[in-house]
């Protein structure tokens, strides 16, 4: 049977029939996180959304080539180093094998290929000269910057005039620019970053934009399928990334454009000066990783997502359900996928009807063999076995907490044998402990 899949393409505004380029290779390129910090829930949906997607590719054709990058160069990532009193690339190989831990837990399929951004200076530099040669570039006190006159279709993609855009958004302001909208390829070092690599315009670094633009070219060509993110990165990121890439190769770049929509916390706007920011890991050391992933998927992935400790309560009750069913049962490994499972996410990703099939599917007790495997295949979710489901995902959180209070007690007083027989109890009921500087951390297996 030929199965076809239907997204919504913010490109044009509409669902369409999802039609490759090259049936035998597949591109997709998603915008991966600035390794500065720990990933928050935010950087967690679109991981677990283009997963999702990533899954169904490999299953309706032979070769998926999956690139989501690291920005391991920025402003952010300068600061927090140097707060931290640390190596930029001590900082950024420490939160990029964070943010790996963290997807994983998730379920998160490794990508095919993780370009950083550090590794391809020489290449960003060889694609802002091609603009530059192609009349869409200028130099402007040590600075490299896009004119945007030079492509009529700026803002296609946001569909909202160009004041609006502007008006709307963080615009860096600079008597350097020809254009308020005109923005930055390739900035010189300064007192509050004085870290850079030589080019033809002067020490300095790569603008966030054009990073993507090149290491897209470099490892899916001038034009490829899908490229993705969050809706937060339509203006001004993957705006530019369009309009840079066809000053570079007169090509539009990429067929079909998704985005995730925002998450939200309690009904409010995620934002660290609220105090209702949340990392992925500390949500990990309350619910297990699947647990996070359903209730990531238990919304159409364009809609604004009201992430809440009900969700993942309602969540973990969902599983809790569908792994009792499971008990004592022997689930083998087919190819067999079901249908309704399938057709429900070829329909742009319908995940909610996906969740609604499954609990049906569990009600009445069906092929339980093509369930699971189609659940993991797809969806990456009933990957546990079940007996270990109800042993490890019911852990009292105070409890861990009063076990490693029990067990510094014992460190301090020298009673090694202790400390480590309330290492070796936690670790039976699936948490891992990590012993750092600032105290000891704790997981979930």
């Amino acid at each position: 049977m030929q199965y076809k899949l239907k997204i919504y393409n913010t490109l044009s505004n509409k669902i369409e029939e999802f039609i490759p380029i090259n049936a035998n290779c597949v591109g997709m390129y998603v915008c991966g996180p600035t390794v500065y910090d720990r990933a928050h829930i935010g950087n967690a949906r679109p991981a677990v959304v283009f997963d999702v997607l990533y899954r169904l590719l490999q299953y309706l054709y032979n070769n998926v080539k999956y690139v989501r990058n690291i920005t391991d160069v920025d402003d952010k990532i300068y600061k927090a180093a140097k707060s931290k009193n640390i190596s930029i690339s001590e900082l950024t190989e420490k939160t990029t094998k964070m943010y790996h831990g963290d997807t994983e837990a998730l379920n998160v399929l490794p990508v095919t290929i993780e370009p950083k951004a550090t590794e391809h200076i020489n290449d960003i530099i060889e694609f802002i000269q091609r603009i530059i040669d192609n009349g869409s570039g200028y130099i402007s006190n040590n600075h490299v910057y896009f004119d945007i006159s030079t492509f009529n279709n700026y803002c296609k993609l946001s569909n909202k005039t160009l004041e609006d855009l502007i008006n709307g958004a963080r615009i860096e302001v600079s008597q350097n620019k020809r254009h308020p909208g005109d923005f930055v390829l390739w900035k010189p070092i300064d007192t509050e970053f004085p870290i850079g690599w030589d080019s033809p315009w002067g020490k300095g670094r790569p603008g966030w934009h054009i990073e993507c633009s090149t290491m897209s070219y470099k490892y899916l060509g001038s034009k490829f399928d899908i490229h993705g993110g969050g809706c937060d990165l339509i203006f001004p990121h993957h705006e530019n990334e369009i309009a840079q890439s066809y000053a570079a190769n007169k090509q539009l770049m990429a067929n079909y454009w998704i985005h995730n929509g925002h998450v939200m916390i309690n009904c409010t706007k995620m934002s660290k000066s609220l105090g209702n920011f949340c990392t992925v890991r500390e949500i990990l050391n309350k619910f297990n990783g699947e647990t996070i992933r359903l209730a990531l998927l238990m919304t159409h992935y364009r809609s604004p997502l009201n992430f809440c400790s009900d969700l993942l309560q309602q969540a973990k009750n969902i599983l809790d359900k569908w792994y009792k069913v499971l008990l004592d049962k022997e689930i083998q490994d087919t190819k067999q996928v079901d249908t309704d499972i399938l057709n429900s996410l070829l329909d742009d990703l319908n995940t909610p009807q996906a969740i609604y099939n499954i609990s049906s599917m569990i009600k009445n007790n069906s092929n339980l063999n093509i369930l699971v495997n189609t659940c993991r295949r797809f969806l990456g979710i009933l990957t546990k076995n079940p007996n270990n489901w109800f042993h490890c995902s019911n852990i009292n959180e105070d409890w861990v907490l009063e076990q490693i209070s029990l067990r510094n007690i014992a460190k301090k007083n020298k009673d090694y044998k202790e400390a480590d027989r309330i290492r070796s109890l936690l670790l039976e009921k699936c948490i891992e402990l990590e012993d750092t500087p600032s105290g000891t951390q704790w997981k979930r297996k």
